[in-house]
């Protein structure tokens, strides 16, 4: 992206230069003729950036240059800048972009900006340790298109599997807990979760623990071999079926049962796999449960899971595959927040000051009458869900509104995390959600604005009422510079997500 950036930059510089280039739209002008007027240069990524400022300025914001960059209803995850974008970024005196992986450009762009003196705004920055990462929740479908840790999935979608889904030489991760080599993996997961390092060494120490070092698996002979201080035993292993699980974290998965069939054999008699999947697939890693006494015995077995990874992989490249699992992916939809646009709003209102001082006092006043509209707002939204039949809103679609929800303890299902690429739900997903919506009796399933409503209306059908009403939140990611002309404005579609919500609730 960096040297597409530059590329672009450079030769648009020069062309703009020697011949001037046109505004991005209607409304907003050139830099030339900016530059020659004198006017204060705001360029913002989305519409709620742009709204706050436009509140914040009043009647001065006709006196500057405040550009919309996806104005023409483009998703942000999906927005790429145009060489023209780029140029009035490089110019501008204020530019405030939302943060996060959809604006991974923004860096480079900055990079190249021939404004030095440019004011910055990252929403996310601002908001510090406020923000939140994508949530997994039960049922949600991942960018793979499965479910997370197959979260959900009906008992007749869990196929027979093969012991050849797991042939290989195997070598167990206790070893690399022990030496420290997956140290760094224990504190990403307490920066993601709820223990400290050490918590979480001490809950993995417990799960890997196990004096099997290798374990070697022969698909086409279906024999395993388990070594142990350097003695390695064998044995030939029948496939026994498998067994669902449904777990207290509202999760589910299958073990894989195989018995051996010699009686004698000093290997393990009774085998169990779990590697979250449940139709057959070659394994990348997988949990095993081993013993002599029966497959009940080891059906129990739920705070020891030995886990191994291929022999080819040395410590670090363990590490390394468990971190990726362990990445953080932030929710970046944090203009849902009313609580954050008090914070976001007073950020912006701070830089307009510093950058022009002689308006000041009108910017502060400004300022604080718009943040009391907020406030008051955030108190209706606290009445209704307060006063709400239910706590529980429920999405057949993509979910931007963690922020929100989180704002007033509102729970809530979705088909994708708000980040999410995916436009097509598979049959687990629409299943759980389904009969979510039968046993919480929800009156509705919600939406956000620019989709077709499929998912939500195949999750509908798929309920035993089949009466649900299908109604849409805005999460203001598709608003226009033609919505913007016409009037919308952050806190109007605000409003209208709050009498929305009210009827979803009750």
């Amino acid at each position: 992206m960096k040297k597409i950036v530059a590329i672009i930059f450079s030769i648009i510089f020069i062309s703009q230069f020697i011949t001037g280039c046109d505004g991005h739209n209607a409304n907003v002008q050139d830099d030339s003729e900016q530059a020659e007027k004198g006017k204060l240069s705001v360029v913002t990524t989305i519409f709620p950036e742009y709204d706050w400022v436009k509140q914040i300025m009043g009647e001065k914001s006709e006196d500057a240059q405040i550009t919309m960059l996806l104005d023409n209803g483009i998703d942000l995850h999906s927005y790429q800048p145009t060489a023209d974008d780029i140029i009035k970024l490089s110019t501008c005196d204020l530019f405030v972009y939302v943060g996060g992986e959809s604006n991974g450009w923004v860096e480079d762009a900055l990079k190249i900006a021939t404004n030095k003196n440019m004011k910055v705004i990252n929403l996310l920055d601002v908001l510090g340790n406020n923000i939140k990462t994508e949530d997994a929740k039960p049922g949600m479908q991942s960018e793979d298109g499965h479910n997370h840790g197959v979260s959900y999935f009906a008992d007749s979608d869990v196929q027979d599997r093969s012991i050849t889904d797991w042939d290989g030489e195997w070598q167990s991760v206790y070893t690399y807990l022990e030496d420290g080599t997956l140290d760094e993996v224990m504190e990403r997961k307490a920066e993601n979760g709820g223990k400290t390092a050490e918590e979480y060494r001490a809950y993995y120490e417990a799960g890997y623990k196990t004096d099997i070092t290798k374990i070697t698996i022969d698909g086409k002979e279906s024999t395993i071999a388990f070594k142990k201080n350097g003695v390695e035993v064998k044995a030939v292993y029948e496939y026994k079926g498998y067994q669902i699980y449904d777990y207290a974290s509202g999760t589910r998965g299958a073990r894989y049962f195989f018995e051996a069939v010699d009686e004698d054999t000093a290997a393990p008699k009774f085998v169990q796999f779990s590697d979250h999947g449940i139709a057959p697939e070659k394994a990348e890693h997988f949990h095993i449960y081993f013993g002599n006494e029966g497959f009940d015995k080891l059906s129990q077995q739920m705070e020891n899971w030995p886990t191994y990874y291929p022999m080819s992989m040395n410590g670090s490249e363990i590490a390394e595959d468990m971190l990726e699992h362990e990445e953080k992916e932030y929710d970046e939809h944090v203009w849902l927040s009313l609580r954050n646009a008090e914070i976001l709003c007073k950020a912006i209102s701070d830089e307009l000051q510093e950058i022009d001082p002689d308006n000041k006092e009108i910017y502060a006043a400004n300022t604080a009458s718009y943040i009391q509209k907020l406030a008051q707002l955030d108190r209706n939204y606290s009445n209704v869900v307060n006063e709400a039949k239910y706590k529980t809103v429920l999405f057949g679609d993509r979910f931007p509104f963690r922020y929100m929800v989180d704002d007033y303890g509102i729970d809530y299902y979705a088909a994708f995390a708000g980040c999410s690429a995916e436009s097509e739900a598979s049959f687990e997903t629409v299943y759980f959600l389904a009969k979510k919506l039968d046993e919480l009796k929800l009156p509705c399933v919600l939406t956000i604005e620019g989709t077709q409503h499929k998912i939500a209306e195949t999750i509908v059908e798929n309920t035993t009422d089949k009466k649900q009403k299908i109604l849409t939140l805005d999460s203001m990611q598709s608003t226009t510079s033609k919505d913007v002309y016409n009037g919308a404005a952050y806190l109007g579609i605000m409003e209208k997500n709050l009498e929305v919500l009210k009827e979803a609730l009750n």
